[in-house]
């Protein structure tokens, strides 16, 4: 156990934000902490479209490190990739505090941050000063700023600028907590945004064989606007690697029963499990074999984990459940995964890819 997971008892005393920055200045001190292999358990996996080699399929959702400052630390808890950000052009506070909520008895959190950070500029340097290891992944998650008068404008210079210092971009359009963002998923801005991604993407790559990219999605989107998505991102081109499923959500499950379920803003943790999960599967059934598919909310066990595997995604994402269970969670997913796999007869976490779906049953 890491002095990380030992001092959680007492970081859970302080308020949710409070704890989070607390989190984050201890990493930075790099005091206690462990130096688990990523290739511990057997579980690597590729990506295929993208063609990132994970050692294993666990890793840390974009929200924990917004401004790249302690990716390398939390490459020693076993992660087999991590996404830092969400980061935006300009920094920007965010929206009035409190704005983290823990729901304890439902083992979940709701947020209302409104992505802030301490833009490009500082993120840039963070990451050109510590270069992600070779054997760990380091994602950079770009957003736009609430006042921009042109989202997309603000992912062109996210992509621009991140480009040269990470392994791989997610453009995240589905944060419900900066207003008019998630409208970018609507068909016509979609396709205005996908194209102009390109452009940037491959001006940023040059001659060379341009960086996976991937597209965050909310969970709350009707039928009719999955199915819009999912013919706009098959014209995208090669450029586009995948998907990530999801972000925070905006409903409500009725069985909540955490003082603090009417804050307003995205709500995630174990109440997200069911339905992004569902979102995933309904995707990975029109897409499978096609785009390269992330799952993230609400994985808090190998099992959790393992169910997002057979509904579609060949890797995951994590980061509530380390609020309630501290980082030494990482290790213990990825050996009951593993445990999993084998005693289903996988060899392998790609056989299990897309287990559960009708086309490969």
């Amino acid at each position: 156990m890491s002095l990380s997971d030992l001092a959680l008892p007492l970081v859970k005393k302080l308020p949710a934000e409070a704890a989070h920055s607390a989190t984050i200045k201890g990493l930075k001190l790099g005091i206690g902490l462990p130096n688990i292999a990523p290739d511990s358990w057997g579980t690597e996996v590729t990506l295929p479209r993208a063609r990132l080699r994970l050692a294993n399929p666990i890793g840390l959702a974009a929200g924990f490190d917004k401004n790249a400052e302690v990716h390398r630390p939390m490459s020693r808890f076993g992660f087999g990739f991590l996404e830092c950000g969400t980061v935006t052009p300009k920094p920007q506070p965010g929206n009035p505090k409190p704005r983290v909520f823990r729901l304890e008895e439902d083992q979940g959190v709701i947020n209302r941050l409104g992505f802030n950070n301490y833009g490009l500029g500082y993120f840039v340097r963070r990451l050109r000063r510590t270069p992600p290891g070779s054997n760990c992944p380091v994602g950079a998650n770009v957003g736009a700023n609430k006042t921009s008068d042109d989202f997309i404008a603000d992912y062109e210079a996210g992509i621009a600028a991140v480009y040269p210092v990470c392994s791989y971009i997610t453009i995240n359009i589905s944060s419900p907590n900066t207003p008019g963002l998630r409208g970018l998923q609507g068909k016509t801005a979609l396709q205005d945004l996908l194209t102009r991604c390109e452009i940037a993407v491959k001006s940023a790559a040059g001659h060379s064989t341009a960086k996976p990219v991937f597209l965050k999605l909310a969970p709350d989107l009707s039928d009719t606007e999955l199915s819009d998505i999912v013919q706009t991102v098959r014209g995208a081109g090669a450029w586009l690697s995948g998907l990530i499923i999801s972000n925070t959500t905006l409903d409500r499950p009725a069985d909540l029963s955490s003082v603090n379920k009417t804050e307003s803003g995205g709500l995630s943790g174990a109440p997200l499990m069911h339905k992004s999960t569902k979102v995933l599967r309904d995707v990975a059934g029109e897409l499978f074999g096609e785009f390269d598919l992330i799952g993230c909310g609400g994985i808090a066990s190998g099992a959790d984990a393992y169910a997002k595997i057979r509904a579609g995604a060949h890797a995951v994402q994590l980061y509530s459940a380390l609020i309630y269970h501290g980082p030494g969670l990482v290790a213990k997913i990825n050996a009951e995964l593993a445990a999993l796999l084998k005693a289903d007869g996988f060899s392998s976490v790609v056989e299990a890819v897309g287990a559960d779906l009708p086309s490969r049953a």
